[in-house]
């Protein structure tokens, strides 16, 4: 019996061995790592658009609510529209918010632009001091306010910048029949804003939009409004060689559909006592 045991340890004892010995010849395969989640490739476009949708705040006030209910996010381009509509031109945008209704057209007729709409509208004023030196606020239209201001040879401040504002300004200075003089014509060659702090330093007169003009704090005073010829319509268009072209229509949804019109008509209300813009959406 005392034999037997022994003969048993050993084998098992021999067993033992043999298995630790092939345990560590075998070498542990790792475990297979788990499949990375598929990355979701953020969705952006373009928006190139005019300044007075920028300076105004208009833009801060509505793309953020966009941008949350669509997971779409907007970079912004705001320059004059004659660059803007470039841009677009160029396939660099993949929407435009501008306000020159001819050029737009153009660029609609063209084939470069679809599914292009009116938005919202407010009106350009004629500023300057408020004493008023030229006497615009004698006569009753842009032309005559123009005619005034090139008879007593006061300064203006022109954008020249092909922006929406400054082509209106342009067909105003042609109604009027009157070329203006460079001793006292000066252009800015900037946006808005800055044309207005312009002007408002050298006392002198400009042509400004609307929502621009009012969120500004400036010494400047509004001689001329009202006329029919400084209606300042606004449109937006999907530009055609986007390859982003559903959630370029889904932006453009937003701000001609019942929130986005409701939007634009509150803003400025609480600040200004009134809305900078008017909604008027419609597909032309």
């Amino acid at each position: 019996m005392k034999h037997l045991r022994i003969v048993t340890s050993f084998l098992m004892l021999s067993l033992f061995l043999l298995l630790s010995a092939c345990s560590s010849q075998t070498p542990q395969q790792p475990s297979a790592a788990a499949p990375a989640p598929e990355k979701k490739e953020a969705k952006e476009i373009t928006l190139a658009t005019t300044t007075s949708t920028q300076d105004s705040g208009l833009l801060d006030y509505l793309l953020p609510i966009f941008e949350q209910q669509s997971a779409i996010k907007v970079k912004v381009v705001a320059v004059g529209t004659g660059q803007a509509i470039k841009l677009g031109e160029d396939g660099n945008a993949d929407v435009l918010l501008v306000h020159a209704r001819k050029s737009e057209d153009e660029f609609v007729a063209k084939g470069f632009g679809i599914n292009a709409y009116d938005v919202m509208y407010n009106q350009f004023y004629i500023v300057g001091p408020a004493d008023d030196p030229a006497g615009v606020k004698q006569v009753q239209t842009a032309k005559e306010a123009f005619g005034k201001i090139a008879e007593k040879k006061v300064t203006f401040i022109s954008r020249g910048d092909d922006s929406g504002t400054d082509k209106k300004e342009k067909s105003i200075w042609t109604e009027a029949k009157i070329k203006p003089d460079n001793s006292w014509y000066l252009s800015s060659g900037q946006g808005m804003g800055e044309t207005l702090q312009m002007t408002d330093e050298k006392k002198a007169y400009t042509l400004t939009d609307e929502a621009t003009f009012l969120s500004r704090k400036l010494n400047l005073a509004v001689v001329m409004q009202g006329d029919k010829s400084l209606l300042n319509p606004y449109g937006i268009i999907q530009v055609k060689s986007s390859t982003k072209q559903e959630e370029g229509m889904k932006l453009i949804e937003f701000f001609t559909g019942a929130e986005g019109q409701k939007l634009i008509g509150q803003f400025g209300q609480k600040d200004y006592g009134k809305g900078l813009f008017v909604p008027n959406a419609k597909k032309r």
